[in-house]
């Protein structure tokens, strides 16, 4: 029987993700890899990347640099391009070692299964829930994309079209082909999908507030730790805001990304005066105290909507997920 949405939203994602420990596959012995359509055009790195799960990258630049791996038995640069049908020879890889795999949790596979918005040949939206990361990385072993291809086995290719912030829930985008995430990631490049988000803020959003656009710029702390700040030198970005409800010292906001910088909404929001609910990061920790008497265990950001042409069929698809309860019940207190 498939878990509650209801229920799934308040579990630990850590939990969730399960401690299976799959053994890595063996390269000690040369292999020979034939390439299918689904990867034609694609660069050689990333195919490979994708390929030696658990090989560290370094060791696989020093492959390709090494023409210990022969596309076609010539040699080949890491940003060549593979075509159908090419044949690549990898040489035996000893590494001191390989890094294990972490596989889902039935839980997880369940949830995807059960939270899948959206499904065709060509792409597949999810409505990911906030606290699971979209990728693994960074200390996270695994995410949304590593648990989707471990429950769906049988497809050659399934790649993220773009990423949402751990904390962020709602609608992600996945490409089943390769044709496909090449003409949405266009499609993104030249503004013509509409993502929208649904965001809780401090104080009251100024009447004719419709837009912030300023410069964002990463920083790395002493700490480590990664902020962005708007500056003058940063990426263009742009984000357009409308009111939808106005509560008590607080307002619920549509947001609707032109661009799409990291934490971009989150910082756009704390640089007009207004943070957003439940940001650790950027913040105000006073509202958030207030907030989390009333629920708020989490930030206050939902990717409501998607909005594109759909580059198979050429219609206009529209996906939307509504507030998860953890959202909506603070709403219905304020």
């Amino acid at each position: 029987m498939l878990v509650e949405r209801v229920a799934l939203h308040a579990l630990d994602w850590r939990y969730l993700l399960g401690c299976q420990i799959v053994t890595q596959s063996d390269f000690s012995q040369v292999s020979f890899v034939s390439v299918g359509p689904e990867h034609a055009g694609q660069r050689l790195d990333n195919f490979l990347i994708r390929h030696l799960k658990g090989v560290p990258k370094s060791r696989i630049y020093r492959l390709v640099r090494k023409g210990e791996v022969r596309v076609n038995k010539s040699r080949a640069r890491a940003d060549s391009r593979i075509q159908d049908g090419d044949i690549l020879r990898i040489a035996p890889i000893r590494v001191a070692q390989v890094a294990s795999q972490v596989a889902p949790s039935g839980d997880l596979g369940r949830y995807i299964t059960a939270h899948v918005l959206f499904e065709d040949e060509g792409l597949l939206i999810f409505d990911k829930p906030s606290g699971l990361a979209v990728h693994g990385g960074s200390g996270i072993s695994l995410g949304a994309i590593e648990a989707l291809r471990a429950e769906r086995p049988h497809e050659k290719f399934l790649e993220l079209v773009h990423r949402l912030d751990r904390d962020t829930s709602g609608c992600l985008l996945f490409a089943k082909k390769r044709n496909v995430l090449l003409a949405l990631h266009k499609a993104m490049a030249h503004h013509s999908i509409d993502k929208s988000y649904t965001t809780l803020v401090q104080h009251a959003w100024p009447a004719g507030k419709r837009t912030v656009a300023a410069p964002l710029q990463k920083n790395q702390l002493s700490s480590g730790a990664r902020i962005v700040r708007v500056d003058h030198r940063g990426k263009t970005a742009v984000t357009h805001f409308s009111v939808v409800k106005r509560l008590a010292g607080c307002t619920l906001l549509k947001a609707t990304l032109e661009t799409g910088r990291t934490h971009q909404i989150r910082v756009h929001c704390q640089f007009s005066g207004h943070p957003i609910a439940g940001d650790p990061k950027y913040g105000d920790p006073t509202f958030n105290d207030q907030l989390r008497k009333l629920g708020l265990k989490r930030l206050f950001l939902h990717a409501s909507r998607l909005r594109f042409k759909h580059p198979l069929s050429n219609d206009v698809v529209t996906v939307e997920s509504p507030l998860p309860s953890n959202l909506s019940g603070v709403i219905a207190k304020l």
